[in-house]
């Protein structure tokens, strides 16, 4: 099948990137459907209609086809799938507006999934009830340093999986890409309880949302496998890769502080072995928009859906709440909003500006 794209939130253009702010991801979704014979990248919006003119320069969209206005766009073009590269706190009023409209027949959106854990699910069950594929950005799953360590667990080189951790610069925007994966690796268990403390003393929003400095969190999947978290710059130091998989006869580790990209230790006496990696044809970026419109075409589950992404956000959202209620959170989560903001909200947790004002 062929389908017509259009895009929402086409942000500056890509060559002044803001890490934080903007990271042109509009940009690299349209570079990944230009991959694809059979999408054609028809439109595009942005509240700053110069970026959008932008953006349909790049990739040759017609003048008529540039819009400041999403819902205007949707109902004048009416294209198959529709890609949301907005803040976070935007995602869920425009995933459930554009699931209502019935109109595409699939929804991709940048991650993290949405602002608070109502609004994670609201979306969810929007696009369900109306039979849409929705699907975020996780893109790392297909990336080969991920992607090959989940193969060397899969044929037992580390023997029996028992544990999962993560370090990296925070819970939400980045460890939304390191837990997705941990349960990538657990073969998507659902997690029974998370435990966690947070250290949040400067301001620190990432793409609309706070972010916490540091964190620690500990949680742990149905079938026993434990996972465990350390963010920040000294939490990233504290477990020295970006994801490790601990099993009994072995560890694997992801972006190690050492030279390797990915290593493996199988407890065999030989130590630390650096594993081969094939350079990719296309981008981890490319892959998961390759995977997604493959998953439309077959009317199958695609990895990257809102299922998937609902049990990432219900560690992370178990983790914030878990500091506010000063204890072990049991799951299923049972709140609505982003117990993180709700602290800084109230005053309990009060990071002073990052300019020090």
């Amino acid at each position: 099948m062929s389908y017509t794209i259009a895009i929402i939130g086409t942000g500056p253009e890509p060559h002044n990137q803001v890490w934080g702010e903007s990271a042109a991801m509009a940009y690299r979704h349209g570079w990944g459907y230009q991959q694809l014979e059979q999408c054609n990248l028809v439109a595009c919006a942005d509240l700053i209609y110069e970026n959008a003119e932008a953006f349909a320069d790049e990739f040759d969209i017609n003048r008529d086809n540039i819009y400041e206005d999403y819902e205007q766009m949707l109902y004048d073009i009416e294209p198959d799938i529709v890609s949301i590269a907005t803040p976070v706190p935007t995602h869920a009023d425009i995933v459930v507006d554009i699931a209502k409209s019935e109109i595409p027949a699939a929804i991709h959106c940048e991650k993290p999934m949405a602002e608070t854990w109502g609004d994670s699910q609201r979306m969810a069950i929007a696009c369900d009830d109306h039979n849409i594929q929705l699907t975020f950005n996780h893109q790392r799953r297909f990336d080969p340093r991920w992607r090959e360590a989940k193969k060397l667990l899969d044929n037992n080189e580390i023997g029996a999986l028992q544990r999962l951790e993560v370090g990296g610069k925070n819970l939400f925007d980045f460890g939304t890409h390191l837990i997705d994966l941990c349960n990538l690796y657990n073969d998507e268990q659902s997690a029974e309880w998370v435990l966690a403390a947070v250290e949040y003393r400067e301001e620190n929003i990432r793409y609309g949302s706070h972010n916490e400095n540091q964190s620690i969190a500990v949680w742990e999947y149905s079938n026993g496998v434990q996972g465990f978290a350390s963010t920040g710059q000294v939490g990233q130091t504290v477990v020295g890769c970006q994801n490790r998989l601990i099993g009994d006869e072995g560890i694997i580790e992801v972006n190690p502080s050492a030279d390797d990209s990915l290593r493996i230790n199988r407890f065999d006496g030989y130590g630390w072995e650096a594993v081969a990696l094939d350079e990719p044809e296309m981008t981890p970026i490319d892959l998961g928009i390759e995977h997604i419109v493959k998953c439309l075409d077959m009317n199958e589950e695609p990895e990257l859906g809102a299922a998937n992404a609902l049990s990432t956000m219900e560690i992370i959202f178990g983790a914030y709440e878990s500091v506010r209620a000063r204890g072990r959170v049991e799951l299923p989560l049972d709140i609505k909003d982003n117990p993180l903001d709700a602290m800084v909200n109230a005053g309990e947790l009060q990071p002073r500006p990052k300019d020090g004002k």
